[in-house]
């Protein structure tokens, strides 16, 4: 049975998103797929496709935020990678089952309209891993 139906993106911290898609687009060919600010999350981000592949930009929309805080400490760099899921609600609770430390114990809105999930790093090799769905 497979748990992840794929990597969805990988997450980067920018200082200043409209450069971050311009040197993407420059360096890489990216393009903008989709733009966005999730204020509960204190982002704004922008999906970038490279290929086939997904690149998320996340910029902090105040520096006491998750994603301000992380810039802060550690600047401009990786930050998170998100894995898709068909049922996020089963996987939270599989996880949970398996010791998992849960950022998020319940999904929540994300970009594209998806519901989302953090776990910890702790549980993850050190590495901030999200969960996304579409949802039912």
């Amino acid at each position: 049975m497979a748990v992840l139906k794929g990597i969805h993106h990988v997450a980067v911290a920018v200082d200043d998103l409209d450069e971050a898609i311009e040197t993407y687009g420059r360096l890489f060919g990216a393009e903008l797929e989709h733009r966005d600010t999730v204020n509960e999350q204190g982002v704004e981000a922008a999906a970038v496709l490279v290929g086939e592949s997904r690149i998320e930009l996340l910029a902090a929309t105040d520096a006491d935020t998750p994603v301000g805080r992380f810039l802060a400490r550690r600047g401009p760099g990786m930050h998170h990678v998100a894995y898709e899921v068909d049922d996020l609600e089963a996987q939270i609770a599989r996880l949970d089952a398996e010791g998992v430390e849960l950022i998020d114990e319940e999904p929540r809105r994300g970009l594209y309209g998806m519901q989302v999930a953090f776990l910890h790093p702790s549980s993850t090799d050190g590495v901030l891993s999200e969960l996304v769905s579409h949802g039912r």
